[in-house]
């Protein structure tokens, strides 16, 4: 009997067909199920379904045979959107849990039709679930052992990055820059925006995570203070985009990135709000005050003194004669 379900197709009710609980797909495309729903309207379904063949029992008693769904996922429900009833499929028997989801995920490899998030995610199953070693999927999917590798690190990326690949907001080649930044998640968000929003290439991505990186290590070399640190996180978090606190020896400079004037209004807003009555010269009058709240002794004085008049001893000595005699001085 197996070989005869193996090797002949049947016609099944599609509302006797369960989905696969092991289909690695999550997002199915409207437009193109709506294109492959005209098309079966027009000449039906033309490859046959992959089911196994699954009883249940009723509750009054009895057995109920009802068909799970291996492979076609894409055709069934292509199928139920042009209201047809019955589709062709070939039943395999004996098929384990394992087996099931390995078809599914090379018949949709097959076809390409797989999503790199949900790709990575089916991977995640094999190592997971049936603890598969990368070695195994990757030879089961024909493929290297850094490919499979490669494609569960995509899983690390926060959820935000992960829907805009699997929407086609980014490529596959733009998580590369962007894993290069897996020690900083905000980063990797304020990168994600970059590139979506100023079209930004895979090696113009590149270019930037490796500048962001460098930056990184500078300052952990050049900028050890962490409530620095601390504070351009604090900045990034509430602004959510790219901060640059340039530390010089006295005070320093902080750099916004910005994607349109909307974004420079709403920073301006946001300013405005935390600290509405402060003048816009405040931060150096409070510097100066804070100065001059300290006591400073003679010897710092005559050092400050010093180093605002950077004339030689001979050079004081000439204009103590005649300092302000207006022939001294030329045009």
């Amino acid at each position: 009997m197996s070989n005869l379900y193996s090797n002949s197709i049947f016609w099944v009710d599609t509302d006797k067909i369960k989905p696969n609980p092991y289909q690695p797909r999550r997002d199915f495309d409207e437009v193109r199920l709506q294109d492959l729903a005209d098309s079966i309207k027009q000449y039906g379904v033309l490859q046959p379904l992959t089911v196994s063949r699954v009883e249940v029992e009723k509750e009054g008693g009895g057995l109920l045979t009802e068909y799970e769904l291996i492979a076609g996922e894409r055709r069934l429900r292509a199928a139920i959107l042009a209201h047809v009833s019955q589709v062709p499929v070939i039943i395999r028997t004996g098929d384990t849990a394992i087996m099931k989801l390995e078809l599914a995920i090379i018949e949709n490899l097959q076809r390409e039709d797989l999503n790199v998030v949900d790709r990575a995610r089916a991977f995640f199953r094999l190592a997971s679930e049936f603890k598969f070693t990368h070695n195994e999927i990757a030879k089961k999917m024909g493929r290297s052992r850094e490919y499979v590798s490669n494609s569960l690190r995509i899983l690390t990326l926060p959820e935000e990055i992960l829907t805009g690949l699997r929407d086609g907001k980014i490529t596959e080649g733009h998580t590369r820059p962007i894993l290069m930044l897996a020690d900083h998640p905000e980063e990797q968000l304020v990168l994600f925006k970059e590139i979506v929003f100023k079209k930004i290439t895979v090696r113009e991505a590149e270019r930037l995570a490796r500048k962001i990186a460098f930056d990184r290590v500078r300052k952990k070399e050049f900028m050890p203070d962490p409530e620095i640190v601390e504070l351009e996180e604090e900045f990034q978090e509430k602004l959510g985009t790219r901060v640059h606190i340039d530390r010089k020896e006295l005070g320093g400079q902080i750099k916004i990135d910005y994607f349109s004037t909307e974004d420079l209004r709403a920073i301006l807003d946001l300013i405005q709000k935390s600290n509405s009555e402060k003048k816009p010269n405040d931060m150096l009058e409070n510097h100066i005050a804070n100065l001059s709240s300290q006591a400073v002794n003679e010897t710092d004085q005559k050092t400050e003194n010093a180093l605002l008049d950077d004339r030689s001893n001979e050079e004081k000595k000439e204009d103590d004669v005649d300092l302000y005699n207006i022939s001294n001085f030329s045009l």
